[in-house]
């Protein structure tokens, strides 16, 4: 809520709901240069005009409360309101439109511009939000056989450089339950069962470079989110696929070897990586 927008010179704090800016009646009002019961008695003549999450949000109850908590901007909402209507860029609009002043218009042109425009990310989710990403992990530790919840939840953190889902920007839950079904559809392949050498070698050079993904891609990703997450899936695909190359033999010592080894002190010999486990090559 800490975002400023000048408008007819005067500076506003730009309100955010489910992550969009919007006004209040009162606010609209204000920068339209008209009352407030002109705002309303527009809408109620029109209210079939007006589609509810489109152009405006209708709060009341424990929803409004939350809201009324949430904004800094005291005037913004009367404290006695038991309704209240929240207009976006369409809603705002509309408004402009049904009352048709010049200064109407001049005025919802800023606020595209310098208000609307300004898209704040809400950051954080609730326990009802992310059910949809928590049955997308139930249904990944079900369809495979060596991950368990902890890991599971580990490479969802590691993608997208958080300590726990409830960090997941909302906007980004959608991505994230996508990224699971991709694990999903990836876990669920045949396996191969007796692969060629070169098949053999490159699986544990990859294994091999997933772990040292895991050990510093977050602090990539802090540097450059969308050069970290854009290879972020590369590693972790590919070590999938290396693990369905070799098998649960190879793999885990890779894993252990990884556990152990100090990654700030040099390299690791492919001599070493094929040394863990035995895979029979035909």
């Amino acid at each position: 809520m800490s975002n400023i927008a000048q408008i007819n010179d005067t500076k506003v704090s730009i309100i955010n709901f489910k992550s969009i800016p919007v006004v209040t009646t009162e606010m609209l009002a204000d920068f339209y240069g008209t009352d407030i019961d002109n705002i309303r008695q527009n809408f109620s003549r029109n209210v079939e005009r007006f589609v509810e999450g489109k152009h405006f949000y209708k709060l009341e109850g424990s929803e409004l409360k939350a809201f009324k908590n949430s904004v800094t901007n005291c005037h913004a909402v009367k404290k006695n309101a038991r309704i209240v209507n929240l207009w976006t860029e369409r809603g705002a609009a509309r408004h402009a439109k049904m009352l048709d002043t010049d200064q109407a218009w001049e005025v919802f042109e800023k606020l595209e511009d310098c208000y609307f425009a300004v898209q704040t990310a809400r950051q954080g989710n609730s326990k009802a939000e992310r059910v949809a990403l928590n049955d997308a992990v139930n249904m990944l530790v079900a369809k495979t056989k060596h991950l368990n919840f902890s890991e599971a939840y580990k490479l969802i953190h590691q993608r997208f450089a958080i300590n726990g889902i409830d960090e997941i920007p909302y906007d980004m839950l959608p991505i994230a339950v996508a990224y699971v079904h991709q694990l999903i559809a990836l876990f669920s392949q045949d396996k191969q069962t007796q692969p060629d050498q070169h098949a053999d070698a490159t699986a544990r050079h990859m294994l091999w470079l997933n772990h040292w993904w895991s050990e510093f891609g977050s602090t990539i990703i802090k540097l450059s989110p969308s050069m970290g997450h854009g290879i972020h899936d590369h590693f972790k695909f590919g070590a999938e696929s290396a693990r369905q190359v070799v098998g649960r033999d190879v793999y885990m010592p890779i894993f252990e070897l990884s556990k152990t080894h100090n990654w700030h002190g040099g390299g690791m010999g492919y001599k070493q990586l094929k040394e863990c486990g035995l895979v029979k090559v035909s």
